[in-house]
């Protein structure tokens, strides 16, 4: 083919029952409906997605333009870069200021530290006169009045610009506390102060991580951004503020969690549903800003250096979704506190986006995929209408206030627990692939003391304290240990022995391997060697017809306090035989994973302290 013929050749064009008709030959007659999946949001997410599934309007937005889900500038980071926005510790001022300095000669593009914890008196002695030339990215908790009153008391003060602000309301929420409307007073004099005094500034947290990180949906988390959103408008605008003006103080704080392509929906349907709030207000000046940090909901203690995999992950679909401010969590963040190497790793992190990945240079590169353009719709059209529940409810402090929406979140986050418990979701390292060799991170527990406030958890934490009581179990002088009784040999057997010690290594039980075994005989001699309290029989299913039977039967009359479990689950009929044998359980894919393991570990716990 010459040149010329290759340039004016064209593909031909396949509608989308084409291609239904050549995915359902490769499944073999089933269905392409077959491959979709169901999220926590109740949203299905199809094996194909075409122009159809995505409304015209939506598809040819530009950025800048109409509901903003493309972002608020039309150059996307070209004009406005995120700022790079890495919390900064020290144990005193020198170690302090030493180590902002060095992030931001690496890069750090935002002052975020504790403010709290800094003398404000001291600031410009600290920070120099670098908070005239980066933004801050803080959240403040008991101290904004004060911070805000001395900030406004600079020379320059006119020049701060991003945000030092507060969320009474998530604050209250995470403790079990009503909102008093003092709180709501006060809000309104340090917004009016920070208006005169450092126009810049914006002051009005929307914090919904409070929320994700107790389990949330993303449909719950955006409906409790606006329904948040608009409490706080609604009291502000009660004591007299200007509704643009309140627009124009406010930040909204997400989480980015896992599940990548929903979480840049997440945020670009956030824009679309402030903007329908600010038309609502009649306010034309709305800019979303966003900060996000990288889920602490998501992350592990064991194998902890999967860590940077997810925060890489979550960090690229922030910025995808068009972010402002960007925290990346160090790989460590579980124990409360970071080192200098988990940091500069994770502030490498968002340079690889940025100078390596160039990101910022490609102008919302997720607008026009019909797969994230549906997923965006979806996901504000379910939000909308979970927020107008709130709303007729009494609005977001009263959900909290009845536990409403403690017990809405609570639901999801038993679905979350119950796929992670059976292993229908995998966390690496935790519940799968778990390797019992490794040192794990010291964690800190959940914070879920509080009866009628939100709890704040980690999705691996019930695997990481059954790893902690094996380990309790061991340092006693007894074994967190389980035999295999490998029926055969290996081709016959090894399939199920190695599902059998995955499913068991993510409580922290070692298991320990027969040789092949032919006979009773073998069987009952590697049991008086290994001297456990538990067995698991392993074989392929004609092994278990012709030599697991007697094996149950010798073991059970000699042994009768052994505990003896079954790998793979027979038909009804084999079952009960097998349990009048004397297997006490099956062990199968379907299996509750945590709860075999917890009910494990706590009669070896007994027999430890016996």
């Amino acid at each position: 083919m010459t040149i010329n013929k290759m340039v004016n050749e064209t593909f031909q064009a396949y509608t989308r029952e084409d291609w239904v008709q050549k995915v359902e030959e490769a499944l073999k007659g089933k269905s392409v409906e077959s491959l979709d999946t169901n999220t926590y949001e109740n949203i299905k997410l199809k094996a194909l997605y075409t122009k159809e599934d995505v409304k015209d309007q939506f598809a040819s937005q530009y950025p800048g333009q109409s509901d903003f889900r493309r972002g608020h500038h039309s150059l996307g980071f070209l004009t406005e870069e995120w700022r790079i926005a890495q919390r900064i510790s020290g144990e005193d001022d020198r170690v302090f200021r030493e180590n902002l300095l060095s992030a931001i000669e690496k890069g750090q593009s935002a002052l975020s530290f504790d403010m709290e914890k800094l003398n404000i008196n001291e600031l410009e002695s600290v920070v120099g006169d670098l908070y005239t030339k980066l933004p801050f990215s803080i959240e403040v908790y008991e101290n904004q009045r004060n911070i805000i009153s001395q900030l406004s008391k600079l020379s320059d003060c006119k020049k701060i610009s991003g945000y030092i602000a507060a969320d009474p309301l998530a604050q209250g929420a995470l403790k079990g506390e009503t909102v008093q409307l003092e709180t709501f007073d006060e809000f309104a004099e340090i917004i009016q102060v920070a208006d005169q005094n450092m126009p810049k500034l914006r002051t009005l947290l929307i914090n919904t991580s409070v929320y994700h990180n107790a389990g949330t949906h993303d449909v719950q988390e955006l409906a409790i951004a606006i329904s948040a959103g608009v409490h706080n408008i609604e009291e502000l605008v009660n004591r007299k503020l200007n509704v643009e003006t309140i627009f124009e103080k406010m930040v909204f704080k997400f989480s980015i969690g896992a599940n990548f392509f929903m979480e840049i929906s997440k945020l670009r349907a956030a824009r679309i549903l402030w903007a329908k709030i600010a038309e609502a207000y009649g306010v034309k000046n709305h800019q979303m800003v966003i900060a996000a940090e990288t889920s602490l909901f998501t992350k592990t203690a064991y194998d902890p250096y999967v860590n940077l995999l997810r925060a890489g992950n979550e960090a690229f679909a922030a910025v995808l979704g068009g972010i402002q401010y960007l925290h990346v969590g160090p790989f460590n963040e579980v124990e409360g506190k970071t080192t200098a190497f988990s940091e500069r790793i994770a502030r490498n992190t968002q340079f690889i986006l940025k100078n390596e990945s160039h990101l910022e240079k490609v102008i919302d590169p997720a607008g026009g995929s019909w797969y994230i353009e549906s997923l965006t719709n979806e996901l504000a059209q379910k939000a909308w209408s979970l927020f107008l529940e709130m709303e007729e409810l009494g609005g977001i402090a009263e959900t909290i206030q009845t536990g409403w929406l403690q017990a809405q979140i609570s639901d999801v986050l038993n679905k979350r627990s119950q796929d992670i418990f059976t292993r229908k979701k995998s966390i690496i390292g935790t519940n799968v692939y778990a390797n019992l060799d490794e040192k794990p991170l010291e964690f800190l527990d959940s914070i879920s003391n509080q009866t009628r406030g939100i709890p704040q958890v980690r999705l691996s934490e019930p695997f990481e304290k059954l790893r902690k009581l094996a380990e309790k179990i061991t340092a006693t002088g007894n074994k967190s240990a389980i035999g295999l009784i490998c029926l055969g040999k290996l081709k016959d057997h090894k399939t199920r022995k190695d599902f059998i010690t995955g499913f068991f290594a993510p409580g922290g039980i070692h298991t320990y391997n027969s040789q092949s075994i032919f006979n009773v005989e073998m069987a009952f001699e590697f049991l008086q060697e290994s001297n456990l309290s538990d067995y698991v029989i392993c074989g392929n299913d004609q092994q278990y017809d012709e030599t697991a039977f007697e094996i149950i039967r010798f073991i059970k009359e000699r042994k009768p306090h052994i505990r003896l479990f079954l790998a793979g689950l027979p038909d009804k009929d084999k079952r009960e035989a097998f349990e009048q044998a004397g297997i006490d359980q099956f062990i199968h894919l379907r299996s509750n994973c945590y709860d075999v393991l917890s009910s494990l570990l706590s009669k070896m716990e007994v027999a430890s302290n016996a």
